[in-house]
Formats: C-alpha cells, structure tokens, sequence
C-alpha cells in the first residue's frame, strides 16, 4: 500500500460511497466544497485502487459545542472503502495512518462514533485510550489520543 494524493476524480467517488447503517453517519454529501477539501487529503492506495484516505489537524477533528481541540496533538480523520470494511484490511491501513501522522512530532487525537465498536477496538490496539466524549446531533463521540 502507497500513500498519494486524493484527486478530483477520486475525491468524487469518495463522495459516492455508501456505508451501511450505522455507518451510513459516514456517507458524504456530493458538493464542490466537500470536493475541494477531499483534495487536500491523502489517499491510500494498493497498485492504483483507492482503498481509504485521511487527514491530519483541522479537518479531521468534529465540530461541536463542548470538547475543545488544542494544538498539542495532531488530529487524525480517516475513512475506507465500504467494501474493503471487515475484511481484515484496518490494522494495515491504519499502521500507515499512524506512521505518517507520527512525523508532525506531537502525541496523536482522532474522534470516532462511539457506536463504531469495530474502530474503537482497532484504535485500541494501537494504544489509543478515550480522553473524552461529545454529543453532536444524534451521535455520541468518542475522542482518543496515544
């Protein structure tokens, strides 16, 4: 697996992806502006298939009116392909996640759904531990750091 930049044409079959219920809290809205800030992330790819993405700092944290993000640690947002979710895949894709994000220097956040047992678990692994937690709307967050 590779790292590359996200491109227009992959930044809209991002948008095109459609995640199961409950995960379907992941599924994008087609807009120039969500199109615009796709291309500013990082594609992970095996040969030229696009498997998942993520960004680090501002973009990968959650807005919201209670939890305050501070500059200390190096936000982490990150999302696979439907298909290849429960197929073994995660613990590769998000060593090279982590790995990449590492060379800001800080200790790392990321903010995850707190019904999404299966990421938790993965998160965990990795020595991520909940700092915090948030509602937004109908979904309650769960925020982590190394």
């Amino acid at each position: 697996m590779e790292i590359r930049h996200v491109t227009e044409e992959d930044a809209r079959a991002i948008q095109a992806w459609t995640y199961e219920a409950p995960y379907h809290l992941y599924n994008q809205a087609p807009s120039d502006d969500g199109i615009d800030e796709l291309m500013t992330y990082e594609g992970i790819y095996d040969g030229t298939e696009l498997i998942g993405f993520f960004c680090l700092g501002a973009y990968a944290q959650v807005p919201n009116e209670t939890y305050v993000y501070d500059e200390t640690r190096t936000d982490i947002g990150l999302g696979m392909r439907p298909d290849h979710t429960g197929r073994g895949l995660g613990r590769t894709f998000f060593a090279i996640v982590v790995k990449e994000a590492k060379r800001a220097g800080k200790p790392l956040r990321l903010t995850v759904a707190a019904f999404n047992l299966r990421a938790i678990h993965l998160y965990e692994q990795f020595g991520f531990r909940p700092i915090a937690s948030f509602q937004k709307a109908d979904t309650e967050f769960v925020v982590m750091a190394d």
